[in-house]
């Protein structure tokens, strides 16, 4: 029997798990709705026992698709979304639901973390390779400090979601080295960032090992049993979502680059060099030397959602073809829902949708929203065009891109070719991928193209070339002409928000 290895995916609209066989490749994957909370605005928060009671179901449940034992499973990664933040007490336990990485509670507290490290002389984006911005997790634990003290004094660790599950399995202590970069408490070579720390009160003890992607951390014991899994069962670490699903998708080459049309979207490229700049982020890519500059948009198929949910839950393939029966750019949305993480980073912007009359229907509506994506990816290559990285190949994967039509807008808005990944399990796939390096099952993650199967390209359609070039230029003005009214929209709610009572711990 060829060995079988198991990746696990906390994703921020599912939880799921994929079995790869080394031999007859991947057999089994499964998923489960997460739920994202946000009791005030801009937050973004998932219950951990939630995505655990998902883990311990989904564990068995594909091994019995698979058909085999799940005590016979060689190797387990976890990969998840980056960098979300649970605080863990002095028995590994999490203290309060995770802060997702699209969170924007702590707007004050990024502003005066500015200040002081602009004030030190502190570069932190040369110094940690990423800006200081909503994601950062040194803003949020002064807003815990400062909004739930007596959960801030508990806390003896920050860890990232995939980390937490990780410990949660039997794992020793430690942050996985992409959750560490996009974090911003450590420097680009691995170490603590002792300005970044000093400025938000962040104890050094709160910042736990970093390991790189496929470093043994540990093995399943304890509360992982009730996984299913067998005691003593190897666990390495994963990695970031993006990361692991770009990994999946076949990315290893420099140029080579992929939309990612998840609960967030995002867009990654390769790079032989650790490019820097403040408009994205920076991850390190599976394979040593290399690097993904990447950019994250904060609402994707989180938005989609949304609007299915605001028209009474109607069938998202009843939403497809009535946006595929609209007209192109009737309508210009734009997509901050969740304010903007790359390459505005700005937590108080709000979305719009612009240019409304009574003829409109749903489907047009619904049809800006894709648009309103794929204009954030367009932005981005642009972005990544002036830097200088040669974009070859282009993929799309992840929930979105099983439509059609999504997938036929995104190429036209780019108006470039996409090549879809067939039954591509994302970052699961590329979780089990480390794994099985981990355990010494495969050589390398460069490998892992053997894995990767590709469909026929998207190509962009000529006819619509003009209307998404001026969709996109409309975007462009409607994304600064509306900032000062979402600004102070952002700050009209958080005063509505002040008044009343939150719930904290």
């Amino acid at each position: 029997m060829s060995p079988v290895v198991l990746g696990i995916d906390l994703g921020s609209t599912a939880t799921k798990v994929s079995l790869l066989d080394l031999e007859a490749g991947f057999s089994a994957t499964r998923s489960a709705p997460s739920v994202l909370v946000s009791d005030h605005p801009g937050w973004a928060e998932a219950d951990t026992e939630r995505w655990w009671d998902n883990v311990c179901a989904l564990v068995p449940a594909v091994a019995d698709d698979a058909g085999v034992d799940p005590r016979s499973i060689g190797a387990v990664a976890t990969t998840g979304m980056v960098p979300a933040v649970v605080a863990l007490d002095g028995r590994r336990r999490p203290l309060r639901r995770a802060i997702l990485q699209n969170d924007a509670r702590a707007v004050r507290e990024i502003l005066e973390l500015r200040a002081a490290l602009d004030q030190s002389g502190f570069d932190v984006l040369r110094e940690t390779g990423s800006a200081l911005t909503q994601q950062s997790v040194a803003p949020t634990w002064r807003w815990l400090e400062r909004n739930e003290p007596q959960l801030a004094a508990r806390t003896e660790a920050l860890v990232g979601s995939y980390d937490w599950l990780a410990i949660a399995l039997g794992a020793d202590l430690h942050v996985e080295s992409n959750w560490a970069l996009e974090s911003g408490l450590f420097r680009l070579d691995g170490t603590v960032a002792d300005p970044v720390l000093s400025a938000a009160g962040v104890p050094v003890a709160l910042c736990p090992p970093r390991r790189r992607s496929a470093d043994r951390v540990g093995e399943v014991g304890g509360r992982g049993l009730e996984a299913s899994l067998r005691e003593g069962t190897p666990i390495f670490a994963g990695g970031a979502d993006h990361v692991l699903a770009a990994l999946a998708a076949g990315l290893a080459e420099p140029g080579d680059w992929l939309v990612k049309l998840g609960g967030a979207g995002d867009v990654l490229v390769v790079s032989d060099r650790p490019l820097l700049d403040e408009r994205w982020y920076l991850d390190e890519h599976p394979v040593q030397g290399l690097w993904l500059p990447n950019g994250c948009m904060a609402a994707s198929g989180g938005l989609l959602l949304w609007a299915r949910k605001l028209f009474g839950d109607v069938p998202f393939e009843d939403l497809d073809r009535e946006a595929g029966a609209s007209e192109p750019a009737q309508l210009v949305s734009l997509p901050y829902f969740l304010g903007e993480k790359s390459p505005l980073h700005d937590p108080d912007l709000r979305g719009a949708i612009v240019g409304l009359h009574l003829a409109h229907s749903r489907g047009d509506v619904f049809r800006s929203l894709m648009e309103a994506v794929a204009y954030g990816f367009r932005q981005h290559l642009a972005i990544f065009s002036e830097a200088g990285l040669d974009l070859r190949d282009g993929r799309v994967s992840n929930g979105g891109s099983r439509s059609t039509l999504w997938k036929q807008i995104v190429a036209d808005v780019l108006g470039r070719p996409l090549r879809p990944v067939v039954d591509h399990g994302g970052a699961a796939h590329g979780a089990a991928l480390v794994a099985a390096v981990g355990a010494g099952y495969q050589s390398s993650v460069a490998d892992a193209s053997r894995f990767v199967r590709l469909g026929e390209a998207v190509v962009p359609d000529d006819e619509h070339r003009d209307a998404y070039d001026d969709g996109y230029g409309t975007y462009l003005e409607l994304q600064k002409a509306l900032a000062p009214a979402a600004h102070r929209l952002a700050a009209r709610s958080r005063r509505s928000s002040d008044r009343c009572p939150q719930r904290l711990e």
